[in-house]
């Protein structure tokens, strides 16, 4: 089976593209297959390399997805990002194995953005391993109905670090390629806003286990609810975190908006080439 063919230890840009009901920010559900078409089009022009397809929506409090219906929302959409691009990287953010083996076996590997970091479905590690496709583990707490109440860390950088590290050390036992796991420590679940910014702050400690890192803070709350604002008016602070996550070492950003992420990546790039040419003088 083909792999995808991308370096994940250099910046790239996921699109997001929700084809569900109730995302947090109502301008990335997509009602159909047009819509999923357009939105994939205008993300590819702008300079996204990865499509991010979730049919489950994990926003805090919502309502569960049963796995008939969250495949018929991943299969529609795509089978409409084929028809645009034959040959882009996929993402799907499922936590269900069964989503994954339909998607592959339909439409090729894909990358595999799992929320529960393989603990939402004991059948996710295997199929993973089996597949050899590239694996997103995130740190979350409890599920999306639960997860804003378990929020106690004595120290939330070190728990989300060494929960990763022991998450990546147990896909690997269990046959998952090093080079296929990528890490997530997961902004907005089970954390507070306070805590968000002290993991931003700290983030180079996950970075330096190693493995690539993903950050999804795209309008989240931990920026609208500090700036009071909401979900459409936080793209400048959006930007802000992804810089931010850069410089701490991300490579990875799970974004709404492509042409600034992209604009972004380009300007620390040259931030970063002026900053090691004045440390080799």
């Amino acid at each position: 089976m083909k792999r995808i063919d991308i370096d994940f230890r250099q910046p790239q840009v996921m699109a997001i593209v929700n084809v569900t009901e109730d995302s947090f920010y109502a301008k990335s559900r997509m009602a159909g297959a047009e819509a999923v078409r357009e939105r994939v089009r205008q993300a590819l022009a702008e300079g996204a390399t990865i499509i991010d397809v979730g049919g489950y929506s994990s926003r805090p409090g919502a309502a569960d997805v049963p796995l008939a219906e969250e495949w018929e929302r991943v299969n529609m959409a795509l089978a409409a990002i084929r028809e645009v691009d034959a040959e882009v990287a996929i993402s799907i953010d499922t936590f269900r194995a069964e989503v994954v083996r339909r998607a592959v076996a339909g439409y090729g590997p894909v990358i595999v953005n799992d929320i529960t970091a393989g603990e939402g479905d004991a059948d996710m590690v295997p199929t993973v391993a089996s597949l050899d496709v590239p694996y997103v583990a995130m740190h979350m707490r409890g599920t999306p109905q639960t997860m804003q109440h378990l929020t106690d860390y004595e120290d939330v950088t070190g728990e989300v670090c060494a929960y990763l590290r022991d998450r990546a050390q147990e896909l690997e036992r269990a046959g998952v390629r090093p080079e296929n796991i990528i890490l997530d420590p997961g902004f907005g679940f089970a954390k507070s806003t306070e805590q968000c910014y002290k993991l931003l702050g700290e983030l180079n400690y996950l970075c330096a286990l190693d493995y690539p890192v993903l950050v999804g803070v795209s309008r989240k709350s931990m920026i609208y609810r500090l700036l009071d604002t909401t979900p459409e008016q936080a793209l400048c602070g959006t930007q802000v975190v992804q810089w931010e996550a850069l410089r701490q070492g991300a490579t990875l950003l799970r974004v709404h908006d492509v042409r600034e992420a992209v604009q972004t990546i380009r300007m620390f790039e040259m931030f970063k080439s002026q900053l090691t040419e004045t440390e080799d003088d």
